[in-house]
């Protein structure tokens, strides 16, 4: 017997199918729907007796109209499930879509849109059911290798350059205190000033701090210090299985000695401390394979991984008119939705 409802952020429930999924990320939590951003945020669930398929997604609206569409939180999201695949047979698979159909059409949902995540299999929950399309490739650090296995696998220079940062007297350290963590974020923001980052990536201090205090998941605030100043750190995540590397930045006066290298040196052996088998490093900036930020990323490992992104058209008539009605050009575009572009 097959069973669909829509779950809440504030529904406790929430939680419990998070933990309970054979593997998941920060950005499926409760807690992260509602501090991403401002929209209601709802979980599909759908139940086959004792296993479940779950969407985590974002409704938002769409100006000047009674229509919505959804959309994912920033980051690595997607489906989740208890099983240690997306194997459901092709008849709860059917249900499950029917059901979201009919959700969304009676509540004047046009689109749906989804990143995925590069560390978990979850194409085969879309069978007849949208598009998937591969954006770039992201890199991960496998933590079930000895840790003399992983440094292998670094950049020669990088093995040099972190060297050479202890031998200065570089160190890492993790911090807890306010202090601390408020003189992370003005390093993030000196960052973000470096790299004309949009405003989006401007978040709170209030943000910062509700983050770091979460009791959904674990999150470690890791810093690079010389001379018992902090001049770089980063933001990693743990889950049940994933450390993800989520927000960093460097001083201005240090970046080209490149702490942060040190930074992820330390915090792969945290990921083995904890026993975790991923660390995440993510990808580039905007889907590149081949920007500065990647180029720095794939110094620590070659474990490349595919980076995709769901999209699907619920209501295609609908959909056409919101095209039509905001005189897109490019029909083309890998934009999605088109009547956002």
């Amino acid at each position: 017997m097959y069973s669909f409802e829509i779950l809440e952020v504030n529904d406790p429930r929430w939680e419990e199918i998070i933990k309970t999924s054979y593997i998941y990320d920060f950005h499926h939590t409760a807690f992260y729907h509602k501090i991403d951003n401002q929209y209601r945020s709802i979980l599909f669930l759908a139940q086959d007796e004792q296993d479940f398929l779950a969407m985590p997604l974002v409704l938002r609206p769409i100006e000047g109209t009674d229509l919505f569409d959804l959309t994912s939180v920033y980051g690595y999201c997607g489906p989740i499930t208890n099983k240690a695949d997306f194997c459901f047979s092709d008849s709860f698979l059917a249900f499950f879509k029917e059901r979201f159909d009919t959700y969304c059409l009676n509540n004047n949902i046009v689109s749906a849109f989804s990143r995925l995540h590069s560390l978990i299999d979850q194409q085969s929950a879309f069978v007849n059911f949208g598009d998937i399309q591969h954006v770039n490739k992201t890199i991960s650090i496998d933590l079930t290798l000895s840790p003399e296995e992983q440094r292998k696998q670094y950049r020669k220079s990088n093995k040099s350059e972190i060297n050479q940062l202890r031998n200065k007297g570089f160190y890492v350290e993790e911090v807890r205190r306010t202090e601390d963590i408020d003189r992370f974020i003005e390093i993030y923001y000196e960052t973000m000033d470096r790299v004309n980052a949009t405003p989006y990536y401007y978040f709170t201090k209030e943000y910062f701090h509700e983050f770091l205090a979460n009791t959904q998941f674990e999150s470690k605030l890791l810093v690079a210090k010389y001379e018992g100043s902090i001049v770089a750190g980063a933001i990693f995540t743990a889950t049940d299985k994933i450390m993800q590397y989520h927000l960093a930045g460097t001083t201005e006066e240090f970046i080209r000695l490149t702490p942060m290298k040190l930074v992820l040196d330390e915090a792969r052996l945290l990921g083995n401390r904890l026993g975790l088998e991923y660390l995440h490093l993510g990808g580039g900036v905007g889907g590149s394979d081949d920007d500065s930020l990647f180029r720095f990323k794939s110094g620590f490992s070659k474990d490349f991984k595919q980076f995709s992104v769901w999209k699907y058209i619920v209501d295609p008539t609908t959909y056409d008119m919101l095209v039509e009605k905001n005189d897109v050009q490019d029909k083309e575009s890998n934009f999605f939705p088109l009547y956002r572009s």
